[in-house]
């Protein structure tokens, strides 16, 4: 944070002291020239300068982003005082300054497996490469899309750009969704904020790996944004790194928060959904009715698959759950 104080005048400036109020999420590295009180989610930030006739003082404070977050700064209240100490004048100066920490990634290595037990004897690798002597007809050009792949006779046709559809082992979309649900019967306030965040975490790595490999990825949230209470989060499937930017800075926006259920969001938010699609639920736990969601799901077409956030889920036996889908460490999926 870089601040720029400037006397354009011949009077000096005895003491200025600028105030704003900045999210506890972002630390100071150091304070010199600089008091900062802390509270449990605002800290008061406070610098005190004093200028000589035409001087400028520029101070620059390295700031380590410690959470997730949308961060925003709206008001900073500058008070001038005169040579005895006392307080001539106040102002306060409205500014629209954000800062979107994004999600922190970690290594793909590191996302959780379920128990060897869910995986069976045949395994089918998806979205290693499209087999490029496999094509069962051509579609319409969607952002990411090669050149090489272009079918230029029936763009001419059709007067739109078409590309070859070549074929796949499953079709290569992908939806994340994190649940933030900690337990089935958790409510509104979500009782451990940070096994979400390692939700997110985990999201957002997924979501980076699918789009390098020119993936198209979406995301799906039970919770909501800041300022939109109240209506879960659903992204639909795209490709591209603007894409992912923008997945980044929703994932950057969201309020740990529970608006409905994760059944309830399987059944009646990603069943909209018309093409069939691979499906990474986040979650901590898996009740009979997400289960129930899970299998209609999988009897429309998509194939689910299960990133546990909490170590006891790992142990879950075939009778628990049905589903019977794994995440590689490799990052190519298997199903039974």
């Amino acid at each position: 944070m870089i601040e720029t104080i400037i006397n354009r005048k011949l009077a000096p400036i005895p003491w200025l002291r600028l105030e704003s109020t900045i999210h506890a999420g972002l630390h100071f590295a150091k304070q010199s020239n600089l008091e900062v009180s802390s509270g449990a989610i605002f800290q008061n930030h406070r610098s005190l300068f004093s200028l000589m006739p035409y001087t400028r003082i520029v101070r620059r404070h390295r700031i380590r982003c410690a959470k997730r977050g949308w961060y925003k700064l709206e008001t900073i209240a500058a008070t001038i005082g005169d040579l005895v100490g006392t307080q001539a004048a106040t102002t306060t100066q409205r500014v629209q300054m954000e800062l979107l920490v994004y999600p922190p990634l970690v290594n793909r290595d590191d996302i959780p497996l379920l128990s060897s037990q869910w995986q069976g004897d045949i395994t089918v690798k998806r979205w290693i490469m499209p087999d490029p002597f496999l094509v069962s007809g051509v579609r319409e050009y969607r952002f990411g899309d090669s050149m090489n792949s272009i079918h230029w006779k029936a763009t001419a046709r059709s007067q739109r750009l078409q590309v070859y559809h070549r074929e796949f082992t499953a079709d290569p979309r992908l939806l994340l969704i994190v649940n933030t649900q900690i337990t089935e019967t958790m409510w509104d306030a979500v009782t451990d904020p940070e096994l979400v965040e390692k939700g997110l975490s985990y999201a957002a790595t997924l979501a980076e790996h699918a789009v390098s490999q020119g993936i198209p990825v979406g995301f799906g949230y039970n919770g909501w944004l800041h300022g939109q209470p109240g209506v879960p989060v659903y992204l639909a499937p795209e490709g591209g790194w603007p894409h992912l930017e923008h997945l980044f800075e929703t994932m950057a926006k969201l309020a740990i928060s529970c608006s409905r259920s994760c059944s309830d969001f399987l059944e009646y938010g990603i069943e909209q959904e018309g093409s069939a699609m691979d499906i990474i639920l986040l979650t901590a736990f898996v009740s009979a009715g997400m289960e129930e969601s899970i299998v209609r799901l999988e009897a429309l077409g998509h194939s689910v698959f299960i990133v546990p956030l909490q170590h006891n889920l790992l142990d879950l036996n075939d009778k628990e759950v049905s589903t019977s889908h794994v995440i590689t460490h490799s990052g190519a999926f298997t199903a039974s």
